[in-house]
Order: structure tokens, then sequence, then C-alpha cells
């Protein structure tokens, strides 16, 4: 096998995680709340980081006594970004906030070449555009198909939220990787927003009497950002970080094929307003346009730290 296929193996399998995940945490708010699958999700990736650090080199935790202000500030970001994605899965559906997400990563592209000189092509100016066509037709496709629109509009606002978050967090961790080691750098993004939603979260709901199938669930959430991450870290060593950045940022087809499923096997493990035919045109241009405007980038490869969306 070679290495250009081996990272596109790995990248397929943090699209694959990504896609699945919003499905999954939309089963999971029939048991907890939104802010407790936050909780529950920062909790998990935090304390396995940390004992593997704790193990493997100790004074590695020592960024804990005195962490740099612009990590917490990025924490604090990546804490917004994580609730914004899962109030919108709440009230709008997963397929609605995987397509609104897409904004997070296109508003990034859009800052590289503001804030850090990337290269401006053509190709990556017809992705903005397409990118903005494509959302403003998918809102106004699936807004019009909705007898009810409050939920819709409430979920896409939240995930927006989540979208210009995550870009905040994303441009402060480019800055905080070139003098921070990765793994200390998350120890800190995971760590704050522990904190910050311990106040939130239900534990009564969380560690109640479950079955398997949900405690199942519930660690699937626990660690599909470690998981999912540490796929896209091994394909950023053996392929172009252009074509991981357009696989990943596909991951909502994963989304759709899902959910397909699920209503061809009639299955109803909750509710979720339908997609409406148009506004499925609408997201086919937001996809072209992101896949346009983030993986035509002509620089060299940048493994970086920047986790893609939740």
């Amino acid at each position: 096998m070679t290495n250009s296929t081996k990272g596109i193996l790995l990248a397929s399998t943090t699209a694959i995680m990504w896609g699945v995940l919003a499905i999954a945490l939309k089963v999971a708010l029939n048991y907890i709340d939104s802010y407790t699958i936050v909780w529950w999700r920062f909790t998990a990736s935090f304390l396995t980081l940390a004992v593997f650090m704790g193990i493997r080199n100790p004074r590695s935790l020592n960024i804990l006594k005195r962490p740099p202000w612009l990590l917490l500030l990025a924490g604090l970001l990546l804490g917004i970004n994580f609730i914004g994605f899962q109030q919108g899965v709440f009230y709008s559906g997963p397929a609605v906030t995987q397509i609104i997400i897409q904004a997070g990563p296109v508003l990034l592209a859009l800052t590289g070449f503001l804030f850090f000189k990337e290269a401006v092509t053509a190709v990556r100016i017809t992705g903005f555009i397409l990118a903005a066509v494509g959302f403003f037709f998918f809102y106004h496709a699936q807004l019009e198909s909705l007898p009810a629109k409050t939920d819709l509009q409430i979920g896409v606002l939240w995930t927006v939220i989540g979208a210009f978050t995550w870009t905040g967090y994303a441009i402060i961790n480019k800055v905080m990787v070139r003098k921070t080691p990765p793994m200390q750098v998350n120890l800190i993004l995971y760590g704050l927003p522990m904190l910050l939603y311990i106040p939130l979260a239900d534990f009564g709901a969380l560690f109640q009497a479950h079955s398997a199938a949900i405690w199942l669930l519930f660690l699937f959430l626990a660690f599909n950002t470690l998981l999912a991450y540490g796929s896209l870290s091994m394909a950023l060593k053996y392929t172009e970080a252009n074509k991981i950045s357009i696989i990943v940022t596909l991951n909502p087809i994963i989304t759709f094929i899902l959910l397909e499923i699920l209503l061809w096997g009639n299955v109803h493990w909750f509710d979720s307003p339908a997609m409406a035919p148009l506004a499925y045109v609408g997201a086919i241009i937001v996809l072209i346009g992101a896949v346009l405007a983030v993986g035509a980038r002509k620089r060299k490869v940048n493994a970086g730290n920047v986790n893609p969306l939740p």
C-alpha cells in the first residue's frame, strides 16, 4: 500500500467519524441534554490525554499550572463551538447542521489570505462565491419547505455561532502550535471547557442506569474527537494536506447517506425535518465551494493542530 493510499484511508476514517457524529449526537439527545453531552465529550478527551501525557512525559502536564492566555481564549471559543454545533443538531437536525457548519472552514480559508498572506487564486475565489451562494440557496429552500420555521432558525443561528467561534479558535491555534507542543495545546483546549460546563451538566441523567447500547453510544461520543483527530494527524504524515482537506470537508455526504438509510429502513431514532429537494442542490453547491476554497492551496503541507469541526 502506497503512502498516498494510507493517507487517503486515514482521512476517510476521519470523515466517516465526523459524518456519523452528527447522527450520534442527535440520538444521544433522547437521553441527556446538549450541555451534558458537551461536558462528557470534553471530559473524556481531557482525562484520556492527561493520563497518556502523564505516563509518557509527566513534565508536559506543567502547562496546566500557567496556561497561556491566548490558549485559554482558544479553549473558550472551542467550548462555544461544541455547544453551537450540538444545539444546531438539537434544533435543526444533523443534515442542516452539517451544511451550515461548513462556514467554519470557508471562513478560515478566507482569513488565510486576509491575515496569513496565503495565495489568492481564481479557484479559491470561485469557491468562496459558490459557498456563499450555496448557503443562501440551502437556507432559503429549507426554510420555505417547513411549516414551523422557528426551530430551523434557532438551529442555524447556533450553528453559525459555532462556525464563527471555531474560526477564531483555529486562527489562535495556528499561532500557538508554533511554540507549544500540540498535545499540551489540546490538553488546555479540552480542560477549560470541561470546567466551564460542569455547572450546566446533568450528572444524574448521564450516570443513571442506561442500557449497554446507550453506554456504547456515550463512549463513541467520548472518544470520537480523539480517534478522528488521531487519524487526521497520521494522514498528514502520508499525503498532501489539500487532499485531506477535501476528503474531510465532504463528511456531510456521509451524514446524508446514513440519514437516507435510516429513512429507508424505517428507523425512527429521532425526529428530524426532511430535506427539501432544492435544499440538496444548495448543499451540493456549498460542498463544491468549500472544497475549492479549502483544498485549492498552493503552499507547503502544514499538519498544524487545527482540529476539524466537531
